[in-house]
């Protein structure tokens, strides 16, 4: 089921099952992919990772995340587009954010229990009856129901936290990486970032040193990198048009930005695609 406003504003709401073709796991088209494991165990590779989710356990995913291998009996998978939840409030705007990025090292997974799962049910329902609906309401109640579904999930996330300081700490981290999101394409140097987080380069620096294994630098650039991969594999954009499109004035500077990540130039890297 989609909804589709425009060109932008963009929701799928699917129920699949192992029969299904994998297609739906395909999350690079939507910014934001909640998958809600509906079988007994899901085994899923993201980002050369394996994740193991139990009954009722919802992971959540960017467009940067790369679905590498599932395997999986039942799921329900909720896709949407940032422009979707512009105008729904800062409040829930927090709340996606915490979501997801509440593990700064890793991807964040919500775990139902047995006494909540008829309210997730409950939206999981009237999401599937609206995305049904075709009347000029349709469009605040699907808001309406993401919001709630968005909220129940950063609350379930927020009772792991611990420690106040730590807390204050690793929400910076995640705006850092929400901004990141917004900007790796324009920005990529450490500073920018700060200034938005009212904070100092080296603030920044510490306190990830502190709360994580990679730096700030690390993260802009691996952001960078996913975006590069994905556009030089799948799409027949000139090289050149790639590093413009990424904010590098010219392809020297890019190349050499994405040999020393890979391993390959970029020329190299598509050639060895296409063998594959």
């Amino acid at each position: 089921m989609v909804y589709e406003n425009n060109t932008i504003e963009l929701l799928k709401v699917a129920e699949i099952s192992k029969t299904t073709n994998v297609s739906p796991f395909d999350i690079a088209s939507t910014d934001i992919t909640f998958v809600w494991n509906r079988g007994c165990t899901m085994n899923i590779v993201v980002n050369q990772r394996v994740y193991e989710l139990l009954k009722n356990d919802i992971i959540i995913l960017t467009n940067h995340h790369r679905i590498e291998n599932v395997g999986f009996e039942a799921a329900r998978l909720i896709k949407f587009n940032l422009p979707f939840i512009n105008h729904i409030g800062d409040k829930v705007e927090n709340s996606l954010k915490a979501a997801l990025f509440f593990n700064v090292t890793s991807v964040p997974i919500v775990s139902i229990e047995e006494n909540e799962l008829h309210t997730f049910e409950n939206s999981w329902d009237i999401f599937c009856i609206e995305m049904q609906s075709k009347d000029n309401l349709q469009y605040d109640m699907l808001q309406s129901i993401l919001k709630r579904i968005i909220i129940l999930c950063a609350r379930k996330l927020k009772k792991e936290k611990n420690g106040t300081a730590a807390n204050r700490e690793t929400d910076i981290l995640r705006e850092f990486r929400f901004l990141v999101e917004n900007y790796f394409a324009k920005h990529h140097d450490v500073a920018f970032y700060a200034s938005k987080l009212n904070k100092s380069p080296k603030t920044l620096s510490n306190l990830f040193s502190s709360l994580s294994d990679r730096t700030p630098i690390d993260i802009i650039h691996e952001r960078i990198m996913v975006h590069a991969r994905k556009q030089i594999y799948h799409t027949t954009k000139s090289i050149k048009e790639i590093a413009y499109d990424l904010g590098y004035e010219d392809i020297q500077t890019f190349s050499r930005f994405f040999k020393n990540k890979e391993g390959l130039s970029p020329i190299q890297y598509r050639e060895r695609g296409r063998d594959c």
